[in-house]
């Protein structure tokens, strides 16, 4: 049962495929290139260095965010390209949970993050249960620095992990009970969206792609550009 499994949602762009019991290969790449121009060349390398063909595979595996808005939909994109193509189906998978997939250990809380912009982070709590991970705080948007404050009095050690926690490690390094994650354990792969796909995948737990959109928590600056001047000009025509 081999299946595909993308991230898109920061600027690491990954590859992997993966079966019941192991990864079987992983393409990584931590680089300031777009999305459009690196992943399908990183599909095609996995399957290549697999050795297999992409009428091998059962399924595809997708993170869908929060994260890069532009990324998300890239990632989104291609995994329904490849699943009507195909005829196969896609499991997705939510950016933060993927990365907590780092950390399998029991007795600690994983903070999942990633940048949401002007000094605020996603956020997901987990926590190991043996076999997956339960979430033990929602996705939410809160200021990066209000985030360590309230993890670092929980009753727990706290590891963090995410772009936004990389970036602020001298926030991180200032309080006890946490700790930033090793730089290798840090950031979105796509193995960890496999590994987290995988149960899903078992308990059939299939996405539709037709309705199938990222999870962004929040709304682009773009949006949010737009609105602002739509108004404005409403208000110049009224006046």
């Amino acid at each position: 049962m081999p299946i595909l499994a993308i991230d898109t949602s920061t600027m690491v762009s990954g590859a992997a495929i993966a079966a019941e019991d192991r990864l079987i290969a992983e393409v990584l790449m931590q680089l300031k290139l777009p999305q459009s121009q690196v992943l399908l060349g990183h599909i095609k390398e996995v399957l290549h260095i697999a050795h297999m063909d992409k009428k091998d595979l059962t399924g595809i595996a997708v993170s869908i965010g929060p994260g890069s808005f532009t990324g998300l939909r890239i990632g989104l994109a291609s995994a329904k390209m490849m699943s009507y193509a195909l005829d196969i189906p896609v499991v997705a998978v939510s950016s933060l949970e993927a990365m907590a997939y780092h950390y399998p250990v029991p007795g600690i809380y994983i903070a999942s993050t990633l940048d949401a912009q002007k000094g605020n982070a996603y956020l997901a709590l987990y926590e190991y249960n043996g076999k997956g991970f339960d979430e033990k705080k929602s996705v939410c948007v809160m200021n990066f620095t209000e985030a360590v404050d309230f993890c670092s009095k929980l009753d727990k050690p706290v590891i963090f992990v995410g772009d936004i926690a990389q970036k602020k490690a001298d926030i991180i390094a200032s309080y006890k009970n946490i700790s930033l994650g090793m730089p290798h354990l840090c950031m979105p792969r796509a193995a960890n969206v496999a590994m987290a796909a995988l149960p899903k995948f078992a308990r059939g737990e299939f996405a539709n792609i037709m309705n199938l959109e990222p999870v962004y928590i929040r709304r682009s600056e773009a949006e949010v550009l737009w609105e602002k001047r739509h108004a404005q000009a409403k208000a110049e025509d009224m006046a």
